[in-house]
């Protein structure tokens, strides 16, 4: 690039042009992809610029300054002709004698450890005795540094680098914890654009808006980094990126389970002067922070939570409402979502010490506000299973997600007659994808302690004190798909000295992942007894039923949404005792896979074409209209394609 010289032009001392070395640099900062026409490095290392004059120049006779510009921000450094090693604790620049050539010279720069990130302008001053020459030689971008030690981002394993910083293809795990399902996602990094909205995102947050020096002082900290981006990915606060929708009609945008990938996502609300996007949901709102954060540095995964509760009022109790024949009614502020997507992101709490440093919490789904913005965290996963309530930021919401303990009760004419607590519910499983591997990686134990998930129990209680002698369980007994007949299994035991005469009573409701169950689609109710063996002199043994029923495909099929999730429930009623019991259960009916062959198999090679053939298998007695084929594929397809 050629210098712009601000001023008259010497004739002694004219820059001719300016090589910002982007090839050789981006090798050097594993920046490679992330832009072709702009110098992006990382804080902490040295990088390489070019400086080529017209004339030759007697170098002894000058005194060299670089100017780096951040807003109104500036600092100027002088270029040392040297071999000393440069610093990084503050801006620095030498030259190496053997670059010394008459007309050019290689300068190493390097910025300190605790740099913003941010784009940069660079100046050079060249100053004689009698005059100085100020040139413009262009910009940069500078970003977080997880290679480097001292980089408060530091991740130890080049592994762990390669997946979560380098890696552009990443899964996401849904449904529920009984049938979990994976859904691809392309994190699209290295698309043209990304890059420049994830920094227009800083760029348009309020904190800039606000104070642009002190939001540029403060973008050193990845806390602070973390905070302002997943605000920025949501909307409710500012000029962010998506719009959350979780019902109703997407006619209007896109519907959240249509994407597939950040990139478009991004570009359009780049080229749309920052209106923002829709729509989107927990994982789409995850995987966009996640794809950001990669671009500027900082390590991070897409973490899903399954049974994950959203606690308005941080009691850690999340109370459910069910009549006496099982249906769920929609009476509590508080919910468990059968998945919730969340990020996890690494780095040093230097705000807290060493026993916070490592994966923190973010979450940019719009749920609750946090110092007055929809963000939460970021929460070190230590102080969760550490249960550091008051740990920054959101430690206690968070907490809830994964661990709180779940009150059902049976309603009848406005009095509660039935009552049990299940500690086990909520955040019963927490997945990532696995380094490396398409296999899930189970993150429970990182958020919970061994000695929490072996105390998980149920408790049942009934009414006016008396001591609950009948326990019931529900169980499915094999994942459906869809078409199949769902089939449950219900096990009653009877732990009294006396025959048991009881009423059964199922109900089943479709509902949405994040959401109380619709209207029931299926109901079951009758009598039945169930006894007990006595072996004299004090000694029985108490009895169990086992009970199947089975929902034909038919009581459901039609009334599928997107999400395919069922809740049941079972109450058990003693027609004596009038003590009742019941047990829940969630689970997904299962879509049949799409499967993809390869022409010549699955190892293909550069600019070749290959056919490829996609096969679905109608499992249904009747004829499906109105499918839609999606196929889309980073470096292998351009835009998503679409076929009816």
């Amino acid at each position: 690039m050629n210098g712009l010289y601000i001023g008259r032009v010497p004739d002694h001392c004219q820059l001719k042009f300016v090589n910002f070395e982007i090839h050789k640099n981006h090798i050097a900062h594993e920046t490679v992809g992330l832009s072709t026409h702009q110098l992006v490095v990382r804080r902490g290392w040295a990088f390489q610029l070019t400086l080529i004059f017209h004339q030759p120049i007697d170098w002894s006779a000058y005194n060299f300054e670089l100017e780096v510009q951040l807003g109104d921000l500036t600092e100027r450094f002088p270029v040392h002709f040297s071999s000393q090693c440069l610093t990084s604790l503050r801006w620095s620049a030498r030259v190496l004698p053997e670059s010394l050539l008459s007309h050019s010279v290689s300068v190493h720069v390097r910025s300190p450890v605790v740099s913003a990130v941010a784009s940069y302008h660079l100046l050079l001053h060249i100053q004689s005795q009698y005059h100085i020459f100020n040139y413009e030689l262009g910009t940069f971008v500078l970003l977080c540094n997880p290679w480097y030690k001292d980089d408060p981002v530091f991740m130890p394993l080049e592994v762990q680098l390669q997946e979560y910083i380098q890696s552009d293809y990443g899964l996401v795990y849904v449904g529920t914890h009984q049938s979990v399902r994976q859904q691809p996602w392309a994190f699209g990094q290295y698309e043209p654009g990304v890059l420049e909205a994830c920094l227009q995102l800083l760029q348009v947050s309020p904190q800039h808006q606000s104070d642009r020096q002190i939001d540029y002082l403060r973008r050193a900290d990845p806390v602070y980094l973390c905070r302002v981006l997943c605000a920025m990915v949501n909307c409710n606060d500012d000029q962010g990126v998506l719009a959350g929708k979780w019902q109703g009609s997407y006619a209007d945008g896109v519907c959240p389970t249509d994407w597939t990938g950040s990139a478009e996502i991004l570009h359009q609300w780049l080229s749309s002067n920052y209106s923002p996007v829709r729509y989107g949901q927990c994982w789409v709102f995850a995987c966009v922070l996640c794809t950001v954060l990669r671009v500027l540095g900082i390590p991070s995964r897409v973490v899903t939570v399954f049974n994950a509760a959203h606690d308005t009022n941080t009691n850690l109790i999340i109370e459910e409402y069910y009549s006496s024949k099982g249906q769920k009614f929609n009476l509590s502020k508080d919910s468990i979502w059968n998945f919730h997507v969340w990020v996890e992101c690494w780095m040093r709490r230097e705000d807290l010490g060493a026993d916070f440093n490592g994966w923190q919490v973010v979450d940019p789904t719009p749920q609750e506000k946090s110092a007055g913005i929809y963000c939460c965290g970021p929460c070190p996963v230590s102080a969760i299973q550490r249960r550091c309530l008051h740990c920054p930021f959101d430690a206690s919401f968070i907490l809830a997600s994964v661990d709180a303990d779940v009150i059902r009760l049976i309603v009848r004419d406005g009095l509660v007659v039935g009552r049990s607590v299940d500690t086990e519910w909520v955040g019963q499983l927490i997945y990532t994808k696995s380094i490396g591997s398409d296999k899930p990686e189970s993150l429970t134990h990182t958020y919970k302690t061994t000695n929490e998930m072996a105390l998980y129990s149920v408790h049942v209680t009934a009414p006016s004190g008396i001591v609950p002698r009948l326990e019931v369980s529900l169980d499915v007994e094999r994942s459906p798909y869809m078409g199949d007949a769902i089939c449950l299994c219900v096990t009653i035991s009877n732990h009294s000295r006396h025959t048991r005469f009881l009423t059964e009573h199922l109900n089943a409701q479709l509902k949405h992942y994040n959401s109380c169950p619709h209207e029931n689609f299926w109901k079951n109710s009758h009598q039945l007894e169930i006894h007990y063996t006595d072996f004299g002199i004090g000694s029985f043994v108490f009895s169990v039923m086992t009970l199947h029923h089975s929902i034909p495909a038919s009581q459901y099929k039609s009334l599928m949404a997107h999400d395919n999730i069922v809740n049941a429930a079972v109450v058990i009623k003693d027609m004596k005792t009038k003590e009742r019991v019941m047990a829940a259960q969630e689970f997904n009916i299962s879509s049949h896979e799409i499967n993809i062959e390869v022409e010549g198999g699955d190892s293909i090679q550069m600019k070749k074409n290959y056919i490829v053939h996609v096969f679905y298998t109608n499992q249904f007695s009747t004829v499906l209209s109105g499918a839609v084929l999606c196929v889309e594929g980073y470096g292998l397809l351009k835009n998503k394609h679409k076929t009816r």
